[in-house]
């Protein structure tokens, strides 16, 4: 059979056991053996991938009918049957996987008390696409529990749930990587019939080896999910785990009192997520001597306000305590002298430029090497900073780089590690962000000003970083662009015009077209859009046709 968002999670990348991973203090770092889910059901030889292994291609893409099928045949120990079947009859569309597939098909047939009778018509569906509930039934079955006895299918959720098989069950799309999770879900769940694990049950059949069956006792995270959260870490009872923003500076800021109020997590032999990347898990040694779990550099807390599981009464307390988003993207550190600022998920402290103005990057070569840019695909901003806040802009590069409340977001290349603010007020322009207090930086944002690029140097953009092009049929009628090409090249016209500091007013005017509407000019070319650029910093209408460009202030002659 063949991660993910992000949300891809981000996409999430994922690896095998960790050993050893980085120290946060002057404390040893712990050794702590992690693994996903995913990892464990394919070191037990349940998850096989597709030839390539468990890529994160792979666990991506969506289960399909054929694939459910391989799996209730593997945990029912019926695979190598299924495969060495030799009989002609099959499905009409047994053609659609391949051979050794084909035998499985004819296997499924063959055998209609395995309740795998295709879709009607003599039809199997290989390649549709399977539910939660589908695959649950799947799981049940394995178990020993039968469709029509012990359950019924439009109950199949419930009833897998009071079997301790839920994790998936509001997933609304099922990948590869959600078997793993509900695979390993199955795995541990106990049998109908004999009282012992699933996973005990393949082992006697040599299904599984014994000897890989002990990491099934580990501890175990999970992801919870609500409403007004989303997806967040909790413990393998569902006690929410949470994150203290003054670690950022200092991994042993909560202490005494502190900590009886947010007492830490630790575990060093540790079960992961299906989609979590095993390498952010870590320990280390606390200036106390206990040990304390961390992911992504975060030391890991509970908080005791919490009684129940699914609680998190302890989110955005102080607005220093937030739960454990794996795809928020954006997380807070927090300083005495700076209060709470912005960072990446790392703990890496972001900055802005106080010459950006809204939607521009005015941070280009030998820049970028010292303020590398910062992006992420997904952002889930922790309470009280709004998601929404958040946006892209396309660099003229073609580099996506995120921005708040508008403003590109950069690193500062002399920052090594987490909580680091080496980059605070360089040259007077460089700025840690309080999202609080943020609204923008001082430089004027114009309705028309600059932007930079490598590629193409200094260019003209309106009030929102959007590129400006001239038409050059335009020198001999300034009437050139009509009918269609004016909606492929929408008119520029602000009647308050107004120009950044290192533009010259005067060189800019309005004038009256043929159709009676007005448009702006610069030193005599009227100014354009291209309907083609979506975002601030494209510029993909540069030479189209070799007769659209962006104009550069310096290059650009009166016409």
């Amino acid at each position: 059979m063949r991660n993910v968002k992000k949300v891809l999670l981000s996409v999430f990348v994922l690896l095998g056991v960790v050993l050893g991973l980085t120290a946060l203090t002057a404390g040893a770092a712990e050794q702590v053996q992690v693994k996903s889910e995913t990892d464990i059901a394919g070191d037990l030889g349940i998850l096989q991938g597709d030839g390539s292994g468990l890529t994160s291609e792979y666990l991506g893409k969506s289960t399909t009918r054929f694939q459910a099928a391989i799996m209730y045949l593997r945990l029912k120990g019926l695979e190598a049957d299924a495969l060495a079947y030799r009989g002609t009859d099959n499905f009409k569309d047994a053609g659609l996987v391949y051979k050794e597939g084909q035998a499985v098909l004819g296997y499924l047939k063959a055998h209609p008390e395995l309740g795998w009778q295709g879709t009607g018509g003599d039809l199997f569906d290989p390649a549709a696409g399977i539910t939660a509930g589908a695959y649950y039934k799947v799981l049940l079955e394995t178990l020993g529990y039968k469709q029509g006895v012990d359950f019924e299918f439009a109950q199949v959720l419930d009833f897998a749930g009071q079997k301790g098989l839920s994790k998936i069950a509001s997933v609304q799309h099922i990948v590869n990587m959600n078997i793993a999770t509900a695979t390993m879900e199955g795995l541990q769940a106990t049998m109908k019939d004999g009282g012992k694990p699933l996973a005990t049950f393949l082992s006697e059949k040599g299904i599984v080896a014994a000897d890989k069956l002990s990491v099934l006792s580990n501890t175990s995270l999970q992801l919870k999910q609500n409403d007004t959260l989303g997806s967040f870490l909790s413990d393998s009872k569902g006690m929410t785990l949470y994150y203290f923003t003054k670690d950022a500076a200092d991994v042993n800021s909560c202490v005494d009192a502190c900590l009886a109020k947010w007492p830490m997590y630790y575990s060093d032999k540790l079960i992961v997520p299906a989609g979590f990347n095993a390498a952010d898990f870590g320990a280390f040694v606390r200036a106390d001597g206990k040990k304390q779990l961390t992911y992504k550099g975060w030391p890991l807390y509970y908080f005791a306000g919490d009684l129940a599981a699914g609680d998190t009464k302890g989110d955005a307390v102080g607005k220093i305590w937030y739960v454990i988003k794996p795809s928020a993207g954006i997380a807070l550190g927090t300083k005495a002298d700076l209060g709470n600022f912005l960072t990446d998920t790392n703990g890496m402290t972001l900055y802005y430029y106080d010459k950006d103005t809204k939607g521009v990057s005015n941070c280009a070569g030998k820049c970028l090497e010292k303020w590398p840019l910062f992006y992420a695909d997904h952002v889930a901003a922790p309470t009280g900073v709004n998601s929404a806040d958040f946006g892209t802009i396309v660099r003229a590069d073609g580099k996506k780089q995120t921005t708040y409340k508008g403003f590109p977001l950069y690193y500062w290349v002399d920052d090594k590690k987490m909580g680091d603010t080496l980059g605070q007020d360089v040259g007077n322009v460089w700025f840690v962000i309080d999202p609080v207090k943020f609204s923008g930086t001082k430089a004027v944002n114009s309705s028309v000003k600059t932007s930079k690029s490598d590629q193409l140097g200094t260019y003209l953009v309106d009030s929102n970083g959007m590129a400006l092009y001239l038409f050059t049929k335009d020198t001999t009628d300034v009437n050139s662009c009509v009918g269609q090409c004016l909606v492929n090249w929408p008119i520029y016209y602000d009647e308050q015009l107004t120009v950044s500091s290192d533009l010259n007013a005067s060189d800019f005017g309005v004038f009256t077209r043929n159709d009676g509407m007005k448009q702006n000019t610069y030193k005599g070319w009227p100014l354009y859009y291209w309907i083609k650029d979506k975002n601030p910093g494209e510029t993909t209408g540069q030479n189209v046709g070799k007769v659209w460009f962006v104009l550069d202030p310096i290059k650009t002659e009166s016409r």
